[in-house]
C-alpha cells in the first residue's frame, strides 16, 4: 500500500471541488475492481491496453485520483496511481492497475499464471488539500485512518495511503515521518519551513484476499 505516483501534476484546486466529488456505492467500487483486474489479465494476455466498457456508470467518466495495490497472500505485490484527479476515473484504473502490475520498480513483473493468486485493493482519493498551518502543528491536522499524505520539498515528493499508518499503528508524527521517508527526505523535513504537507481521503474497496493452499 505504499504506493508509488505515476504523476506528480498539481491542479488549481478551482478545477474540481472536493465537496462536489461523489462516492462510489459499494457497486460501482466492484466494478472498479473488475476493470483493475480485467486490465491486468489483458495487458498479460494480449500486450495491449485495455479499453473501458461502455455500460460503466456515469461516476467512472469523472476526473479521479486513484491507486491500485496487489497483495499476494497478504504481501504486497504492488502499488501505483494518481494522486491527483488527471484522468477519467475508469482512464486512471486501468493505467494504475497496469502499472502496479507490471511497472512497480520494487517488483519483478506479475505473470498472468500468478494472477488468480492476487488480491487487488482500489482506493479512490478526494483532492489532496495543502495544510496551510505552523509545522510543529501539522499532526493536529492529521487523522489516523482518514487522512493519507503527500510530502514535498523541491522535487521530492512522497505518499502514503491512509490504510498504511493504520496497518502499521503509527501516530501522527510518525506518520509524517514516515511519508518524508517515502519522499527521500530525512523524517524530521516535515518540521522544515518549505516542505509542503497535503492531506487525502481515500475510498477503499478491496477484493478477499487468497490464501496460499488455495488453488
Amino acid at each position: 500500500m505504499q504506493g508509488s505516483v505515476l504523476t506528480a501534476l498539481v491542479l488549481p484546486q478551482s478545477r474540481v471541488c472536493l465537496r462536489c466529488l461523489a462516492m462510489l456505492t459499494a457497486a460501482e467500487g466492484r466494478r472498479g475492481l473488475e476493470l483493475a483486474r480485467a486490465a491486468i489479465k489483458h495487458h498479460l494476455s494480449e500486450h495491449t491496453k485495455l479499453r473501458a466498457p461502455n455500460d460503466l456508470p456515469a461516476i467512472f467518466t469523472e476526473e479521479r485520483g486513484v491507486f491500485v495495490t496487489l497483495t499476494k497472500f497478504g504481501a504486497l505485490r504492488g502499488c501505483i496511481g494518481f494522486p491527483y484527479p488527471v484522468l477519467p476515473l475508469k482512464d486512471a484504473i486501468i493505467e494504475a492497475a497496469i502499472s502496479a502490475a507490471v511497472f512497480d520498480p520494487r517488483f519483478p513483473p506479475v505473470t498472468l499464471r500468478e494472477l488468480n493468486e492476487i488480491a487487488l485493493e482500489l482506493t479512490v482519493l478526494s483532492l489532496p488539500m495543502v495544510v496551510k498551518v505552523k509545522p510543529a502543528e501539522l499532526p493536529k491536522h492529521v487523522e489516523i485512518g482518514r487522512h493519507g499524505l503527500i510530502v514535498k520539498r523541491g522535487y521530492a515528493q512522497g505518499l502514503l495511503l491512509p490504510q498504511v499508518a493504520v496497518e502499521y499503528h503509527w501516530s501522527p508524527e510518525e506518520f509524517l515521518c514516515q511519508t518524508c521517508w517515502k519522499a527521500g527526505l530525512p523524517q524530521d523535513a516535515w518540521l522544515e519551513v518549505g516542505t509542503e504537507v497535503s492531506t487525502f481521503e481515500g475510498q477503499i474497496f478491496t477484493e478477499k484476499e487468497r490464501k496460499e493452499n488455495e488453488e
